[in-house]
């Protein structure tokens, strides 16, 4: 209402020219009338209008191309478990006298780790083998009577001073008396493969360590009746744990692009912050028990060992493994947000906004890539801003600010 009154005004002054004359900034109000102009006007306080607003410069949203290392991984889950071990067993049957170690003490190989009283029957044996000597003697001595009474029914045969039963039950005498000998003869073999071996047993009254490491497990007590191969859990497991072995499990989709040699690192909850690291040494072939079957997703076991000098690492610990696929050192590194659709040349386009605030397209090559960053392998250099979200209409883009007018 204010500026049609003022226009009418302003008809009426220019009516009236003659009479008084028209002020600066009526003169520049009704040329931009004549062109068709209008300004908007917020009433002040005091009901006057405020000046022209002036246009604002857009602040373009940006992301600086920055240079560092970029991997990719395959992650795993996995177990730290004993790389080299070996159990306890006796080599022969008896009696736990005593068990010298236990769990968690550092034995030598070959230093005894266990006493027993091995289960011979020497005096036994002995008597036993007296005995069979005894019989053989005896049994020798009837052979060679029977040899002579079927030489003399041979010899009566030829006068034909005997009959032919009597010869035919000689020979059969002689048969029967050598094949007892031969029997006594075995036995007193294997009688004397007893004796040595209880010979031997009682030089294994130790049980040596077959390994340097620390114990593990015990199974073993004093009194406890043993034999060997005995089924059940070894008496005593003795590991070395200067080294440990991560059995990672890997989801089928990721454990093809796993090689061996490759660079594995991994965290575990009891060391937040520190990484180990190892070299992939197998992938086992069949599946992870439990995995694969009735719908449920396949895994598999890969192995990779790591050196433990100070043994704080210890078996059954969780481990977050990182199997190294590819990585890039000091490289040129983009977020992989930024980037669209690869054209029919393989190459993604971007917007760079240069020194002069103007927004320029730019093709890019990518390389290694991961679902936070990529790898620019041409197209950007370090330092340089590329544009986040859709370019600017050209009516919204930044436009210089004309200084003000004297009063």
């Amino acid at each position: 209402m204010a500026a049609a009154f003022n226009d009418v005004k302003l008809m009426n002054d220019l009516k009236d020219g003659a009479r008084r004359p028209i002020p600066l900034t009526a003169a520049v109000l009704m040329l931009a009338l004549n062109a068709g102009l209008s300004f908007a006007q917020v009433p002040g306080p005091a009901g006057a209008p405020h000046p022209p607003t002036e246009a604002v410069e857009i602040k373009l949203d940006t992301v600086t191309v920055q240079r560092g290392d970029l991997q990719q991984t395959v992650e795993a889950v996995g177990k730290l478990q004993f790389h080299h071990f070996a159990d306890v067993n006796v080599q022969v049957a008896g009696q736990i006298k005593e068990v010298l170690c236990a769990v968690g003490d550092a034995v030598q190989e070959g230093k005894p780790v266990m006493e027993i009283s091995p289960a011979v029957r020497a005096e036994s044996n002995l008597a036993q083998m007296a005995r069979l000597r005894a019989e053989l003697a005896d049994q020798q001595a009837q052979t060679d009577f029977a040899e002579l009474q079927f030489k003399r029914q041979t010899q009566l045969k030829a006068q034909n001073a005997t009959r032919e039963e009597s010869v035919e039950s000689s020979r059969m005498n002689l048969a029967s008396a050598r094949a007892r000998v031969d029997s006594i003869n075995a036995q007193i073999q294997q009688l004397e493969a007893t004796l040595k071996f209880d010979e031997e047993s009682s030089r294994h009254r130790q049980v040596p360590a077959p390994l340097s490491g620390t114990v593990v497990a015990v199974n073993a007590r004093p009194g406890q009746t043993v034999s060997v191969g005995q089924a059940g859990p070894p008496l005593m497991r003795i590991a070395d744990l200067s080294q440990m072995t991560v059995q990672a499990r890997v989801a089928e989709v990721d454990v093809t692009r796993l090689k061996r040699g490759m660079t594995a690192n991994f965290q575990t909850p009891g060391y937040p912050g520190r990484t180990w690291s190892g070299k992939l040494r197998q992938v086992i072939p069949v599946p992870a028990d439990g995995t694969g079957e009735q719908g449920k997703q396949t895994f598999y076991n890969v192995l990779f060992e790591v050196d433990n000098p100070e043994q704080e690492l210890m078996s059954g610990m969780s481990t977050q493994v990182q199997f190294i696929v590819a990585q890039a050192k000091d490289a040129v590194l983009l977020p992989a947000n930024l980037l669209g659709k690869r054209d029919a040349a393989g190459m993604y386009q971007v917007n760079v906004v240069n020194l002069e605030r103007r927004i320029v397209v730019r093709k890019v090559k990518i390389g290694l890539r991961t679902t936070q960053q990529a790898q620019v392998l041409s197209g950007l250099e370090a330092g340089e801003q590329v544009l986040v979200g859709p370019v600017p209409t050209p009516a919204l883009l930044p436009k210089p600010v004309a200084p003000a007018a004297a009063p």
